[in-house]
């Protein structure tokens, strides 16, 4: 059994990404595979005239969903319970987890086999089977690479993305045989040969495993139908193979119709791996005689998610379909890497969805994943369910400063209420000026500041300061306009006509 690594203790977000810009070989790792995906993203979208009438047919079935949860949720038990499944309801990871492991244990099984899964990943789903004894197999290639490398994933999509091939071939090299059949001796870096000796470690696992876990990208309400997209077949493989099948699902993965789901399944491709379609579609309704697995559990995760539903801003997360566009395209993640978000859900979407998951003001890490943007947009552009991740952003920011309110000060709070105090009279603001003005004389060298004192050290030790004008605007005004205008008792203040409306 390989210990599961967790992100529980990660340090904050400028923490954790100042470490990782000083890993030049994530960097290039990361900039190789984001603009890989991203170009081929952009080829396949462009072969739609009716792209962005899809973008919004898909928000537009999500926010019906949402609207009426209760509804569709009622449908799907229905609908399950019908097709043979049996449903359970979980509040959180705790009741998910413990839900899961009582399954295994029924069927006496000391290790599972796993589709990836985002949602058995949030809820720790692994070191929760670790703890009761049982092993939980990762089959996707991805999540076998980080799991053998006792790593974290960093990626929705492709989890090992902070890794090349010689160190996915180190991995497989010195671990594959601690768990089970060995890589081949003189394997070399060929992805060809890397996915073969993957296959070569697996089919063992699959052809013994009683017991699987896996997610669903979507659930059908109409039929009770679940569905997962993927790319290698190993997910197929343990969704047929085994006597036993465990479902997590997220309450929101719910689509009401097969006509719905086919908007989403010419959107989530194209947005996710660049691919008109995904290799391996796989859908399942309940059980059937004879044909996969007897016995199917469904566990329906709700886990802070009708929390977020409460919020009318930040709902919209809840279309999410896990596609990873907005990661490929993020200037900040690009150059951090995943990691450096502490949660299984790292860029622009995870530093929204994270905090709304688990709360804001609660740790210094989860408060500092709405910061971790730089509002630029471009997440918003590629989202196929057009999810505003910067409106959300500030409207979290906004939780997270209420959240600290009260008591002593930070030194960010105690900033601002100088700012807000000296800006907020023009008598104040002048003199502020005039004190930069004689500073900038100073201080200023070709027209920049070189260093400032600590604490404002942090600035000019990483960017240029301009210096600033030894001239206010409104002591110039006052005196090019020839004193025209009374600018009132102070020189820095200009009177208009409009000044006492």
């Amino acid at each position: 059994m390989i210990a599961t690594k967790t992100f529980v203790g990660m340090p904050p977000f400028p923490v954790a990404a100042k470490k990782a810009l000083a890993d030049s070989q994530l960097r290039g790792n990361l900039r190789n595979a984001t603009h890989t995906i991203r170009a081929k993203r952009a080829r396949v979208v462009a072969e739609l005239d009716d792209f962005e009438q899809l973008r919004q047919a898909a928000a537009d079935i999500k926010d019906d969903v949402l609207g009426s949860l209760g509804h569709y949720l009622e449908q799907v038990e229905e609908s399950l319970t019908a097709a043979g499944a049996t449903v359970h309801w979980a509040r959180d990871a705790a009741e998910a987890n413990r839900i899961v492991v009582d399954i295994a244990r029924l069927h006496k099984v000391d290790e599972v086999v796993k589709v990836k899964s985002m949602a058995t990943q949030e809820i720790e789903l692994n070191v929760a089977l670790e703890a009761a004894g049982i092993a939980a197999w990762e089959t996707d290639l991805a999540e076998l690479i980080v799991q053998l490398g006792n790593d974290l994933p960093s990626h929705i999509l492709v989890p090992a993305i902070h890794r090349n091939r010689s160190e996915v071939r180190e991995i497989f090299l010195r671990e594959m045989g601690k768990v089970g059949l060995a890589a081949e001796p003189d394997l070399s870096d060929e992805p060809a040969e890397l996915a073969g000796a993957a296959r070569r470690h697996l089919r063992e696992k699959f052809l013994r495993a009683k017991v699987a876990v896996s997610g669903a990208n979507f659930l059908v309400a109409e039929t009770g139908t679940l569905v997962v997209v993927e790319s290698e077949g190993n997910g197929r493989m343990c969704l047929t193979l085994p006597e036993v099948l465990i479902s997590v699902v997220g309450i929101e993965k719910i689509v009401p119709t097969w006509t719905d789901l086919e908007v989403f399944l010419q959107l989530l491709p194209r947005s996710a791996t660049g691919e008109r379609m995904n290799p391996y579609t796989s859908t399942w309704t309940g059980v059937t005689p004879d044909d996969g697995p007897q016995e199917v559990h469904v566990v329906l995760l709700d886990n802070g998610r009708t929390t977020v539903l409460a919020d009318t801003v930040g709902r919209q997360a809840l279309r999410c379909i896990r596609c990873s566009a907005c990661m490929n395209v993020c200037p900040v993640y690009e150059r951090t890497g995943g990691h450096a978000y502490g949660s299984v859900y790292p860029g622009p979407i995870g530093a929204i969805l994270t905090p709304m998951l688990r709360g804001v003001g609660v740790d210094e890490q989860t408060d500092s994943m709405p910061f971790a943007s730089t509002l630029c947009g471009a997440c918003y552009e590629v989202c196929p369910v057009l999810i505003n991740i910067p409106e959300v952003l500030v409207h979290l920011r906004e939780q997270v400063v209420d959240s600290h309110r009260g008591g002593a000060p930070g030194a960010l709070q105690a900033a601002m209420t100088g700012a807000s105090w000296t800006l907020g009279g023009s008598r104040r603001l002048a003199a502020l000026q005039m004190l930069a003005g004689l500073s900038g004389r100073v201080l200023g060298r070709r027209g920049l500041i070189g260093r400032l004192p600590a604490p404002l050290s942090r600035w000019t030790d990483a960017r240029d300061l301009p210096a600033p004008p030894r001239e206010s605007f409104r002591r110039w005004w006052a005196r090019a306009d020839g004193g025209r205008h009374d600018t009132g008792s102070h020189p820095g203040r200009l009177r208009t006509g409009d000044e006492d409306r």
